[in-house]
């Protein structure tokens, strides 16, 4: 090897490790914009990065559909926390141990105070899940009551669902339980809970081929356990299905809380319970749209809020913008996740980072 391809070789492998070390510095975050206050700028560099999960000690695991990794995330530096997986979206932490969803099943990790090399599973959980790949990537979380919410999604655009799919289930991680919280639901891949009401709120992706501007995605609000959400019978408010909605009635339904635009895939979700943004912002929703697929000229690809007062949202804003381009887009939102300071976290599948956005008051205010 010559001295100049040596120093080459050195230099790109410099600029690898600055790009693995401190994020991807060419993307444009001068395109995004956010109401006056906000700013944005990358966090960590985490290929593929999906669902997040937040652990104490400033430690948050990070989950990925295109990949077989889970990575463990602190001080904004990436490392792989478990590999040779099977599409490991979602990711749930609690009592010391971290749940990885894959498709049909969910795998139980212990956390040690120092990772130093890739986790090996110590148990898979005995409840089972459908296997199919369609809408089969999973978000989970912990709920107010120690119980793991797992979904399963449809495993077609439309179709009758049966008695598996469509469905929000819990789960006892301890045990065998697997109830039904929720049906008629497409594909969740967000969810929370009310701070205050304890109420589960949850996205979902309407089905596609309806047109460009129908049906709508929607945000959702469970008040009691056993709700039907409609699919595949009726898409929000009153949209029956042409094929499955004959001779139904949207009203036997639950409807929406908030109609988003179609084809967005609204993903990610989480109540903003910190106090570093201002107060209007306080008890509402933040959530991530990770864009349309096959819509004719695409939208989605934002970070939006919807604001809540009396248990009801009265609007939904955008608060991050600026990721399509003339119709490119440059990355792609998947979920969110509010630090212990109030600042949160977004995750770009498709740029491979972690943002952190966060908000000063404009001087004079």
């Amino acid at each position: 090897m010559t001295l100049s391809l040596s120093i080459q070789l050195v230099a790109a492998l410099l600029t690898l490790a600055s790009v693995t070390a401190f994020g991807n510095t060419k993307l444009p975050l001068d395109k995004l914009k956010m109401p006056p206050g906000f700013e944005i700028s990358v966090w960590a560099t985490v290929p593929n990065a999906r669902s997040i999960a937040q652990a104490p000690g400033g430690r948050f695991f990070v989950g990925n559909r295109g990949e077989d990794n889970v990575y463990l995330v602190q001080n904004g530096k990436a490392q792989v926390f478990a590999e040779k997986l099977s599409v490991p979206n979602g990711v749930a932490f609690k009592d010391g141990k971290l749940y990885v969803a894959q498709v049909s099943e969910i795998l139980e990790f212990n956390v040690p105070e120092k990772v130093t090399t890739p986790q090996k599973p110590v148990r898979t959980l005995t409840q089972k899940f459908p296997t199919d790949a369609s809408h089969g990537w999973k978000f989970i979380r912990f709920g107010p009551d120690g119980k793991l919410y797992v979904p399963v999604g449809a495993p077609c655009n439309i179709c009758d669902l049966g008695t598996e799919y469509g469905r929000i289930y819990r789960i006892d991680v301890n045990g065998s339980s697997k109830e039904v919280v929720a049906e008629g639901v497409r594909n969740t891949v967000g969810f929370d809970w009310d701070p205050v009401s304890k109420d589960l709120w949850f996205t979902d992706n309407g089905r596609d081929w309806m047109g460009d501007d129908s049906p709508p995605d929607e945000i959702n609000h469970l008040t009691k356990v056993g709700e039907h959400f409609g699919f595949p019978y009726c898409h929000g408010k009153n949209i029956l299905d042409k094929e499955f909605g004959k001779g139904k009635d949207c009203k036997n339904y639950k409807a929406p809380e908030a109609e988003l635009r179609a084809h967005v895939a609204a993903l990610g979700m989480r109540f903003y319970n910190g106090k570093m943004f201002p107060s209007e912002y306080q008890g509402g929703i933040i959530y991530a749209e990770h864009g349309s697929w096959n819509r004719s000229a695409p939208q989605g690809y934002m970070v939006g809020f919807a604001f809540i007062k009396d248990g009801k949202i009265t609007t939904v804003k955008p608060l991050v913008e600026g990721w399509l381009q003339v119709g490119d887009a440059w990355g792609r939102p998947v979920d969110v996740e509010v630090m212990e300071d109030g600042s949160v976290l977004i995750s770009d599948d498709k740029a491979g980072v972690i943002y952190r956005l966060s908000y000063k008051a404009p001087k004079g205010k």
